[in-house]
């Protein structure tokens, strides 16, 4: 069996009177994919949250290759192996697309600040070495031709995918993923559905989402996690989840009439 890389235990989080998430817990494997699915508003990018060092839990803990991370900043969490994509787009729309993922590289730059200066001979060959990846990467993507552009001239599609190839240049060792098909067409999930698998057997890494495509999420999951109102409702068998009468309820809302002709 895989190893286990990052592994929460009841973690729960109040905000005010309102408890956001109650007794989640995770244990996510070497070369995993998980879905974490549930209604708008289930907690769901709350547990990206505090799995990232966004927040910090009320109660509970979480550890990553088996180090406590309760109280670790999210640029320790990045060093690390553990990177995320947003809900929202964040990129650096006015510089290129490949500037974009050649930040990503910056904590694991090894000249310093005199050598940057200088330019002495390790930063032309550091620089060579990491632009060299990041062209990579983009072509994995199939964003290498637009290389040279502005991130913000992308097709919404193609910034979701700039996203995901800015995160996969920190070298993660687990990857959240917060609603990637969000905005794209049929054609365009499909593609990312291919790219996320390709990602995952290529770079050996364990990879949790966040997605309401239900297309993607049974076509590329192993496990699912069911979130509502913050509370874990069934987990297991992507397929057996979907059709579980309280996950369908939680999607769907009960039926107090009852089932009538």
């Amino acid at each position: 069996m895989n190893n286990l890389v990052l592994d929460a235990k009841d973690i729960s989080i109040t905000f005010g009177a309102l408890k956001a998430v109650t007794d989640f817990n995770l244990q996510l494997r070497e070369n995993e994919l998980v879905g974490l699915i549930g209604p708008n508003g289930a907690g769901k990018t709350t547990v990206f949250n505090i799995l990232t060092g966004v927040y910090s839990p009320t109660s509970g803990t979480y550890t990553f290759n088996g180090e406590v991370i309760n109280k670790m900043p999210t640029y320790k969490l990045v060093k690390k192996g553990l990177a995320r994509t947003f809900q929202n787009i964040r990129l650096f729309k006015y510089m290129s697309v490949l500037d974009n993922v050649l930040v990503a590289n910056n904590f694991n730059m090894k000249y310093g600040i005199l050598t940057g200066i200088f330019r002495f001979h390790n930063y032309w060959k550091e620089e060579k070495e990491v632009k060299a990846r990041a062209l990579e990467l983009l072509k994995i993507f199939d964003l290498d031709k637009y290389a040279d552009m502005p991130a913000g001239n992308l097709p919404y599609g193609q910034q979701r995918k700039l996203e995901i190839a800015r995160a996969m240049a920190t070298n993660p060792k687990v990857l959240l993923l917060d609603e990637p098909a969000a905005g794209m067409n049929p054609t365009e999930t499909e593609e990312l559905m291919k790219t996320i698998k390709l990602i995952r057997d290529k770079f050996n890494i364990a990879i949790l989402l966040i997605e309401h495509d239900m297309k993607l999420v049974l076509g590329i999951c192993e496990r699912l996690i069911v979130l509502d109102h913050g509370n874990v409702i069934a987990s297991g068998d992507p397929h057996e989840v979907v059709n579980n009468p309280t996950v369908v309820t939680a999607y769907l809302g009960a039926d107090d009439e009852g089932d009538e002709e």
